[in-house]
């Protein structure tokens, strides 16, 4: 769908010189030919001179209508330069760096970035299955160094937990979860892991009655053992690794309440570490059909 293969932010401005030729690629990406109405599926659709009139609400509608795109007054040829950025960066970018990059705000910046995550749910229903290693993980500064209205007992040290599981040679699935109880971790394992597969994972007690279901074999760090054979949770830790440098290097904090969003993108370029950037573009404005407010992310 893309005329050449896109190497650099050169190649990308050439394949989108201008407004229009970034709508008809969403378009062929959203539509491909066939025309929907956001309001009513089941409607015929009219050409207007601005976009499109669903016929059954006699509403006006356009390709950014109900996306991530929707409303927004920025031209779609930052928009997309914002995405390929925010999908090739191996540790992401920060809203202050894409404002200077796009020459915005950086409140504009942020909102656009936000925006793009909300789309990076794409494996959010993943079954991983063969072998498999999980583990969790804990994100965050210590209750000491936060505002003390900020301060919570509830977790490990005040940090936020993620769970995490991956496919040896596949793809990697990671959830923020409340606490790293039994409940809820052996949840996550079942919902992300097909039922049979090998599990790798530490000694946390949390995993142990997962015997029964799968073929649980766990590695003992709190003896330094970190490779028995084939048992081991590298590969899951060098996620772990991926993300915790991204937060640390680049976006320095994170909230509770956005800390989904930002293990939703690293989620995303691991998942697609094998497709060419165009692909991964495409993919992600496939998913584009998120829309976000600002108020949403404040609230």
């Amino acid at each position: 769908m893309f005329n050449k293969e896109i190497k650099s932010v050169i190649d990308l401005l050439q394949a989108f010189p201008d407004e229009q030729s970034c709508i008809e690629h969403f378009e062929r990406i959203r539509w491909d030919g066939n025309v929907v109405s956001p309001f009513d599926a089941s409607s015929k659709v009219y050409k207007t001179k601005n976009g499109y009139m669903c016929k059954n609400t006699q509403k006006n509608f356009n390709v950014k209508t109900n996306t991530l795109f929707d409303n927004t007054k920025m031209p779609l040829q930052k928009w997309f330069l914002a995405i390929f950025i925010a999908t090739s960066h191996k540790k992401g970018i920060s809203s202050l760096q894409l404002s200077r990059d796009l020459d915005i705000t950086q409140k504009s910046a942020w909102f656009m970035l936000q925006r793009i995550r909300n789309c990076f749910k794409i494996d959010s229903e993943i079954q991983l299955r063969n072998e498999v290693e999980c583990d969790e993980t804990y994100v965050g500064g210590k209750d000491k160094n936060r505002p003390v209205h900020k301060r919570s007992s509830a977790n490990y040290f005040g940090k936020d937990i993620v769970f995490g599981a991956v496919e040896r040679g596949g793809k990697v699935y990671a959830k923020t979860v409340n606490h790293a109880t039994s409940i809820e971790l052996q949840e996550q394992v079942l919902k992300s892991v097909e039922i049979g597969s090998v599990l790798y994972s530490d000694e946390h007690r949390s995993y142990r009655a997962l015997g029964k279901v799968y073929d649980h074999q766990y590695i003992k760090h709190n003896k330094n053992e970190y490779v028995r054979g084939n048992i081991h949770t590298n590969t899951i830790e060098g996620f772990w690794s991926l993300l915790k440098r991204g937060i640390i290097g680049i976006y320095h904090f994170t909230s509770k309440k956005h800390l989904q969003l930002y293990v939703d993108e690293f989620v995303y370029r691991y998942n697609t570490r094998d497709l060419s950037t165009e692909d991964r573009i495409n993919l992600l404005l496939s998913n584009g059909e998120n829309r976000t407010t600002y108020k949403m992310l404040i609230h």
